[in-house]
């Protein structure tokens, strides 16, 4: 299966808008937590983003509040800012062999990983990089998904506050779709092979 090297802007706005139709799990507590990983370690592989309330002010990151596991048709909404400490039984997961976890520019997500625990994370893809074996030369999530599925992904709710009391659907819906297009693209482009 042959895919475009690049695309543009004008092309993707023609484009369907994409979602995610499956079910979506907010969790806020170590119960749910374990229920959510639980399930996600009998995947082989699942989608990984994570989300951080923006700052508008120089040198003044905030921490990551959001970290979304997505498997084929349920994603986990793990609300990182709601847990007092970085739980262990996700570090354990995130070093997990067993389960492939596919991502985006996961340089970035690991820099503000490591400000919450030091864990190295084991066995996950980066989408930058794997795209590249299909002749892919973008690097945006919009852009390869536009490229491999002709759908586009709304980025409307990337700046909107992560850490706010209450998620509202479209930011949930925006999470989930982030963390499971991933795992589409990837598994996609596996099977062209």
């Amino acid at each position: 299966m042959a895919f475009n090297k690049t695309i543009t802007k004008e092309e993707i706005a023609r484009m369907p808008m994409e979602e995610f139709t499956g079910k979506i799990v907010v969790v806020c507590t170590k119960e749910r937590l374990k229920e959510a990983l639980s399930y996600l370690s009998t995947c082989s592989e699942i989608g990984f983003d994570t989300e951080t309330r923006p700052s508008f002010v120089k040198n003044s990151p905030h921490k990551m509040s959001l970290m979304q596991l997505s498997g084929k048709d349920t994603c986990y909404l793990i609300r990182l800012n709601k847990f007092k400490n970085f739980p262990k039984i996700l570090e354990t997961f995130l070093k997990n062999k067993q389960v492939k976890k596919i991502g985006l520019s996961l340089r970035d997500d690991f820099n503000k990983l490591h400000c919450l625990t030091k864990i190295a994370p084991d066995n996950f893809v980066d989408l930058q990089q794997y795209v590249q074996q299909f002749g892919i030369e973008e690097m945006s999530l919009q852009k390869i998904y536009a490229i491999v599925f002709e759908r586009k992904i709304s980025k409307s709710k990337q700046l909107s506050n992560w850490d706010a009391e209450y998620l509202t659907l479209p930011q949930m819906r925006y999470a989930a779709l982030d963390a499971w297009s991933c795992l589409q693209i990837y598994q996609l482009l596996e099977s062209s092979k």
